[in-house]
């Protein structure tokens, strides 16, 4: 169980390596490219830290069976993090924590999103935008499932509202909001 209120996402190399020498244990890798992610997550993993990868945005990785299949065996996160279903269970298969990142753009999208929920039993799910305190626990009493709430929140009492509202924790790339309690 993610037990960090803050979830810190890596945009940038130099968000990287501050976070390294800080005191989170979980970093979500955005947007990185294949190329450096094993060095990364080598890197990290030699700090102490929890590394999820948000798949569907690493460039040059295909997330097919074969780019999952690559993932789980070389470069051996902790965490994966996708919109697609198939990602999820091969994530699954290979004894990675999956995160099922959910758009909520409108009600249809919101009963969508719970039936492919409900197929692929992933460890946690990911809400954007998070800064829908009434849907973080709607979902949360309805799935039984961790939420992770992401994506428009921009300042502190956004993280408290979400957190309130039954988030086990936040996502985000802005350094002034990561808090690592």
């Amino acid at each position: 169980m993610i037990e960090q209120q803050v979830l810190p996402a890596v945009r940038r190399m130099k968000d990287f390596e501050t976070l390294l020498e800080s005191d989170t244990e979980y970093m979500v890798f955005l947007e990185t490219r294949i190329g450096l992610l094993k060095s990364m997550v080598r890197e990290a993993k030699k700090k102490g830290k929890t590394v999820f990868i948000h798949a569907d945005l690493v460039q040059g990785l295909k997330t097919d069976e074969y780019g999952m299949e690559y993932l789980g065996r070389e470069i051996r996160p902790d965490g994966i993090i996708s919109t697609r279903s198939g990602v999820i269970q091969q994530a699954k298969r290979y004894g990675i924590t999956s995160v099922q990142r959910l758009f909520l753009i409108d009600s249809q999208a919101l009963v969508q999103n719970k039936r492919q929920v409900l197929k692929t039993d992933p460890d946690y799910i990911e809400l954007l935008p998070g800064i829908l305190p009434g849907m973080i626990a709607e979902i949360k009493q309805e799935l039984e499932i961790p939420i992770i709430a992401g994506g428009l929140i921009r300042t502190a009492g956004e993280v408290d509202e979400a957190l309130s509202a039954g988030a086990v924790s936040v996502s985000t790339s802005q350094p002034e909001l990561w808090r690592f309690a």
